[in-house]
């Protein structure tokens, strides 16, 4: 037997929900297994999760993953419950429905601050213009820190098996993103929220936050925001499609705009002004490799006859993917394929 660390890292109860986490030590034969670790508890009214005369609230691990970062560790994602089991009011993983036909593709945008500015930016003002900055190289479009932060990153998640797809530098100075895919909601989303997790405590070490904000510089100035674009799919997209269920499929995500908005992140109307990349957040469009549009179609996508993934541009940075995806789900479900199997609908 040995000691070996388990991270147990939940949401908290904030309106924008943060990521918590706590050491639990514990004596190991071997390697953990998920269905084998033990419930845990918290003070949920140091979380926005309890009140203070009653304070307890417990951790489900719902998915185990290797610390990289640490030696003889894991990473727990958990569900937070009550004191009776059931699902707490802020666990939104517990109330979307799961089907691991449906693949999500998360591409996570973020900035680097230091000082409270981003990356390479002075202490007054600007610097040039964006146009150079996306996928760029030298120091004078990422800096000296950045691309250590990023490469280790990407070492970080691969290490501790999450299903990373890429990386780059991203439109405005001291902006990057990420992208990570899952087959099934939950799955996807607890990679993102594990992905996020990395990022957050390797930026401990360089002195460096995070800053998730959808339009952290304003609306008012000429830099683009943050998004976590949402590549989806279903068995039936992939398989079967057509442009007749695309329509029907579009129409539906239209009739739902405000739905899907409200769960898409906070702030999205400084991001979504159709500028900088973006659709006006009180419109709905689609179009073919059109970054402006509302859902992006790729090329690939028509040519396969209608069969293939979607790109809904709309979600913000600073979303909840376990909402993200569960509302997508929800709003694919109203549309009739007569060969898919209805998913469960979320609870209200």
């Amino acid at each position: 037997m040995a000691k070996a660390k388990l991270e147990y890292i939940w949401l908290d109860g904030y309106e924008v929900p943060n990521l918590r986490s706590k050491t639990k030590i514990v004596e190991l034969a071997g390697t953990p297994v998920l269905e084998e670790l033990p419930i845990w508890n918290f003070d949920g009214s140091s979380t926005r999760q309890a009140e203070g005369r009653d304070s307890d609230c417990l951790l489900q691990p719902v998915a185990l993953f290797p610390d990289p970062a640490r030696a003889n560790a894991w990473l727990v994602m958990c569900e937070v419950l009550l004191p009776d089991g059931t699902p707490h009011p802020s666990n939104s993983r517990a109330r979307i429905p799961d089907d691991p036909g449906t693949w999500f593709g998360f591409e996570q945008e973020y900035f680097l601050y230091r000082d409270g500015r981003p990356l390479g930016f002075p202490a007054d003002g600007f610097p040039a213009p964006q146009g150079e900055y996306y996928t760029g190289v030298g120091y004078k479009n990422v800096g000296d820190v950045a691309r250590a932060i990023v490469d280790e990153h990407v070492d970080l998640c691969l290490a501790a098996g999450i299903s990373l797809e890429g990386v780059n530098a991203e439109v405005a100075k001291g902006q990057w993103e990420f992208q990570v895919f899952g087959k099934g909601s939950r799955r996807a989303a607890d990679e993102l929220w594990i992905a996020r997790y990395l990022l957050l405590r390797l930026c401990e070490r360089h002195g460096v936050d995070v800053n998730f904000h959808p339009k952290p510089l304003g609306a008012e100035h000429d830099w683009n925001g943050s998004g976590l674009h949402t590549n989806f799919s279903t068995a039936h997209m992939r398989e079967v499609g057509g442009e007749e269920y695309f329509e029907a499929l579009m129409a539906a995500f239209d009739e739902h705009r405000d739905a899907h908005i409200a769960v898409y992140g906070p702030d999205n109307h400084l991001r979504l002004t159709g500028q900088h990349e973006t659709q006006s957040i009180d419109a709905f469009d689609h179009g073919v490799a059109n970054r402006g549009a509302s859902v992006r179609i790729p090329h690939s996508f028509v040519r396969n006859g209608f069969r293939g993934y979607l790109e809904d541009r709309r979600p913000n940075a600073l979303g909840d993917p376990y909402r993200i995806a569960g509302r997508i789900l929800q709003t694919i479900e109203t549309v009739p394929t007569g060969d898919v199997e209805a998913l469960e609908p979320i609870a209200a």
